[in-house]
């Protein structure tokens, strides 16, 4: 999500835009062997994604994504209204267990944790007009779950032959209008097959190599994100 939030910011969401791409350092770690310097020096807690601006480092996807909205320039990517911005609180406090819902199914034989999850994601779409989340507008809230939603629909559909989408209009449509934003397309990840890979590497026993473990650190408009 911190990809999207880059691509997005210093431009209107459906425009082309040029993003914060150009205008940060990008610093490669490799998670499985994480650079001592990186623990000490940049980030206790060790994590990726981070980023470093102003003298600060900020980490966990969720925080940067509003750091980054907060503090750049361009039209904010959350809406004015109090009560789109309560229910995007609420959508994150639920991304762990959304999360956790889709992995569990990751890990088993039974899908009903994704249907769970996909289910609580549809009901989630229709609270207002529009096909994003928060309405018509592509939000914060979006970037937050529709990079793994892209990736969970590869996922399921080539290993448990699972469609996310089955009985879920407005899931759906969501996906659809978030394929025609081109700051979207331009970070997603384009190879079906990297992805099975990953997430099979991921939740079983094989090795991962280091090409499918790469993150990064962003200092000074430096950022430090996981690929």
């Amino acid at each position: 999500c911190i990809w999207l939030i880059l691509a997005l910011t210093h431009s209107a969401c459906g425009s082309p835009g040029i993003g914060l791409q150009d205008k940060i350092k990008l610093v490669p770690l490799n998670l499985q062997n994480r650079p001592a310097w990186y623990k000490e020096k940049v980030y206790p807690e060790n994590k990726v994604p981070s980023l470093e601006h102003n003298g600060k480092v900020i980490g966990e996807s969720l925080d940067l994504i509003k750091y980054v909205d907060s503090n750049f320039e361009g039209p904010s990517l959350l809406p004015d209204d109090a009560d789109k911005k309560e229910h995007f609180e609420t959508l994150l406090s639920h991304m762990d267990e959304f999360l956790g819902l889709v992995y569990a199914t990751f890990k088993g034989d039974s899908t009903k944790d994704a249907d769970a999850a996909f289910d609580h994601l549809e009901t989630a779409l229709a609270k207002y007009d529009g096909p994003f989340l928060l309405g018509n507008e592509f939000t914060l809230a979006d970037i937050a779950f529709i990079p793994f939603v892209e990736r969970f629909q590869i996922y399921l559909s080539e290993v448990f032959n699972y469609d996310l989408t089955a009985g879920r209009p407005k899931v759906a449509a969501w996906i659809e209008a978030a394929d025609k934003i081109d700051a979207y397309k331009q970070t997603k990840k384009s190879d079906p097959k990297e992805i099975v890979a990953i997430y099979k590497r991921i939740f079983s026993v094989l090795p991962r190599s280091e090409d499918e473990i790469g993150t990064m650190y962003v200092k000074e408009n430096k950022v430090c994100l996981d690929q």
